[in-house]
């Protein structure tokens, strides 16, 4: 009986810790679903968008702590809107040089170009941050102790109470704002036809380029939750993250943003759960043999729509 409840516990405390990562990854995951929803076409360097984040956030917290500010949900709140901003300039910049002058080209070209741009953005980071492990002290402490017996106790700190309430309202805005606003309905204009929507009035341009913005916008807001959750950034984070978000994004059904949600949830359950009960370096390889298995019997992944052909 004893045995049992530890493991219960155990169990409980890895179900928290995979909910939290896989949050981060379906923050990531979504911007890549919103893209390839208009533009079809997969934004390789998004990953490297979600680092350049993570680094923002980094440098506004230390400028602002320099200055003088110590009150932490004003430090916060800045460092949120400010890499929010600078990190949504990034995906516009990704948009206006890597896709819009090869929108029309033959299809692999904005892949390769995007592919490019992954590699420009991971090494300037390189060269403007240097190569080393970023740490910084912990901003967020404190939590609180759900069980606590027999020495073993299952921990919810508050910084993953932070991480899952903002994505839950994050997905919800955005959810919201493609279901109901003026942006919203000439994003699903363009996903459906950019030809009729142009002719019908919709500014085909304008809807894609702020794709790309919220896309940054909600990757600087993950690589933001990455830093308070692990303490550290560097330059080659974005790539790890964004294959998982990628894998993340297919899983759940590229074009969905409830799926772009729950395949990170999936992902990051499957990493921690196998981490804890399996061999660790493994567990990238338990992910993809799940995401294959998934694919072979849903094809357009969990909450994925069959693409209808246009004639």
């Amino acid at each position: 009986m004893l045995e049992q409840r530890r493991r219960m516990d155990y169990f409980a405390q890895q179900l928290i810790n995979g909910i939290v990562l896989g949050s981060i990854y379906g923050l990531i995951a979504i911007g890549y679903t919103m893209v390839y929803g208009i533009v079809g076409m997969i934004n390789f360097a998004h990953g490297d968008i979600f680092m350049i984040g993570g680094f923002i956030a980094l440098i506004s917290f230390l400028i602002l702590v320099s200055i003088g500010l110590t009150v932490v949900p004003v430090i916060l709140l800045i460092v949120l809107l400010v890499s929010m901003a600078i990190t949504a300039l990034y995906g516009w910049t990704v948009e206006r040089i890597a896709y819009r002058p090869l929108r029309h080209s033959f299809r692999l070209a904005p892949m390769l170009s995007a592919i490019g741009m992954s590699f420009v953005l991971m090494n300037y980071s390189q060269i403007a941050q240097g190569a080393r492990v970023k740490p910084v002290p912990p901003i967020i402490t404190g939590g609180y102790s759900l069980f606590d017996r027999d020495g073993f106790v299952v921990r919810l700190s508050n910084v993953q109470i932070i991480v899952v309430i903002t994505t839950i309202v994050l997905l919800a805005i955005f959810t919201w704002l493609v279901a109901r606003t003026r942006l919203g309905r000439d994003m699903r204009a363009c996903e459906q036809d950019q030809t009729m929507a142009a002719l019908l009035g919709v500014d085909v341009d304008r809807t894609i380029s702020m794709t790309f913005v919220i896309g940054a916008a909600l990757a600087a807001v993950a690589g933001m939750m990455y830093l308070l959750y692990y303490g550290l950034v560097d330059f080659f984070m974005g790539f790890v993250a964004g294959i998982k978000a990628f894998t993340a994004a297919v899983l759940g059904g590229i074009g969905s943003l409830p799926g772009a949600m729950l395949g990170g949830l999936a992902i990051g359950l499957i990493e921690t759960m196998w981490s804890a009960y399996f061999s660790v370096e493994y567990k990238d390889v338990a992910a993809f043999s799940i995401l294959i298995i998934v694919l072979i019997f849903l094809p357009t992944g969990l909450l994925g729509r069959p693409e209808v052909e246009k004639v």
